[in-house]
Order: C-alpha cells, then sequence, then structure tokens
C-alpha cells in the first residue's frame, strides 16, 4: 500500500481518495488526544470536558449569530461598492477601510466598554454586533470582488431582455456569483468561530470563558488549555472539511 502525504487542497478529483493528507492526520491526532487524555487521566480532563458543553453552545450561538448579520452587511456593502451613485460608493468604502484598519479586539473593547458609558450593551449583543460589523466589511470584499467577477455581457442580456438594474443584480449577477463568493464565505466562517475564543473578554460564557473559570478554581491551567485547543482544533477542521468539499462540488459542477 502505498501513501501520498500532501496538502487537503491538491485532492485532484472528489473521488479520489488514496490520500493520507494533512487534514486527516490533524483530525485523527487531535480526535485519538482528547481519548487518549479523557481515559487516561479522567481527573481533570473528563471533569473539564463535562464543564464545557455550555460554552460549546454559546461559541456556535456567537459564530451563528454573527456570521448572519456579516453576511448581510457584507451583501449591502459588496453592493454600495459597485453602485454607480458615487455617495453610497464611498459610504460603503469608508465603511471597509475603517473596520479593517481596526482590531477585532479593538472593536469588542469600544462596543463593550466605550460605548457603555452612553449606552448599555448585553454582552451577548455586545459580542455579536461587533463580530458582525468587523466580518462585513471583509464580507463586503468579497461579494463585490464575486460580483465584478461576473462578465459585463450578462449584465448587458439582461437589461436588453428589459430587466431593471435590480433585477438584474438579483436575479441575474448575483446567482452566478455564489459561485465565486460562497468558497471565500465559508472560510471566513471558520475564521470567525476562532476569533469568538476573544469574545470572551466581555463576561459572554463561551468555551474558553469557561475552561478560564475551571482553571482558575483547580489550577488545571495546562491540562484545560491543551483540552480547549484541541476542541478548537476539532470543531474547525471539521468546517474546514466541508468548506473544501463544497468548494470541490462547485468546482466539479
Amino acid at each position: 500500500m502505498q501513501f501520498e502525504i500532501t496538502e487537503g487542497s491538491a485532492i485532484k478529483h472528489p473521488r479520489y481518495s488514496g490520500l493520507l493528507n494533512a487534514w486527516t492526520l490533524s483530525f485523527v491526532g487531535a480526535l485519538v488526544a482528547i481519548l487518549y487524555l479523557v481515559y487516561s487521566r479522567p481527573d481533570p480532563y473528563w471533569r473539564i470536558l463535562k464543564f464545557l458543553p455550555d460554552g460549546i453552545l454559546v461559541t456556535f450561538q456567537v459564530t451563528t449569530a454573527s456570521i448572519f448579520f456579516a453576511l448581510l452587511l457584507g451583501l449591502l456593502t459588496g453592493l454600495g461598492r459597485v453602485s454607480g451613485n458615487r455617495i453610497v460608493n464611498v459610504v460603503a468604502s469608508t465603511y471597509v477601510e475603517v473596520v479593517r484598519g481596526i482590531p477585532l479586539l479593538v472593536q469588542l473593547f469600544y462596543v463593550y466598554y466605550a460605548l457603555g458609558r452612553y449606552l448599555q450593551v448585553p454582552d451577548m449583543v455586545a459580542a455579536v454586533l461587533a463580530m458582525s460589523v468587523c466580518y462585513g466589511a471583509y464580507m463586503g470584499e468579497i461579494f463585490r470582488a464575486g460580483i465584478q467577477s461576473i462578465d459585463k455581457g450578462q449584465t448587458e442580456a439582461a437589461r436588453s431582455l428589459g430587466f431593471s438594474k435590480r433585477q438584474t443584480m438579483f436575479l441575474v449577477i448575483l446567482p452566478q456569483a455564489w459561485r465565486t463568493i460562497l468558497p471565500p464565505v465559508g472560510n471566513e466562517f471558520i475564521m470567525l468561530l476562532k476569533d469568538t475564543s476573544l469574545v470572551s473578554i466581555l463576561a459572554v460564557t463561551d468555551m474558553l470563558r469557561r475552561g478560564r473559570e475551571f482553571a482558575s478554581e483547580t489550577f488545571y491551567y495546562f491540562e484545560t488549555y491543551t483540552l480547549i485547543a484541541l476542541i478548537y482544533l476539532v470543531i474547525t477542521l471539521l468546517l474546514s472539511r466541508g468548506v473544501a468539499h463544497m468548494e470541490r462540488r462547485l468546482s466539479y459542477d
């Protein structure tokens, strides 16, 4: 039997499964490590694992809500970036430049603490708001690139058939651009999931926050953060495989 070590992206065809790739090694390794630690040292690893489910649920809640609003902001921003209206274009472009120039951690602090001086924002709302605004700017650039990747002849053909500008965009351009937009959106989803670890500074009881609470009570810092890192790795690897599968499906359709 012959094995070839390669990156996951080097797979030539979705049905070709004779590769031992980096994703498989990482995913299996992380799972084996978690099972080994829990089985060999149930105290503290099993205790830690039982302490985390609430935090994992909150992590997914923040991620799901943030990606939903980021997509909406990204769509509006992308449309604004390609708009012929100069005011709309400038507003959308300014939003992208400003938000991308400020670190996400600073944005979280600003929404929760700085704006808290004038408006009491619940920690969960502040987390979703900051994450959505930050990733909405990046999504906007993805939508802009996807829209501009469609040949202008498509627009001209639609307009010659009597479509309005709005109908052309939503019925002709965006459905075709989605093929280009979807893979990078999936990658942003993975990045957003990892960045949700930052919301623990706002007292949001995500997975990292729950782990920190356990570690501060038991002083098992090494064990706690090792297990959290492995769980994050398993989740992000599963999501990355989903994105890779989606990209292959789009490539071979």
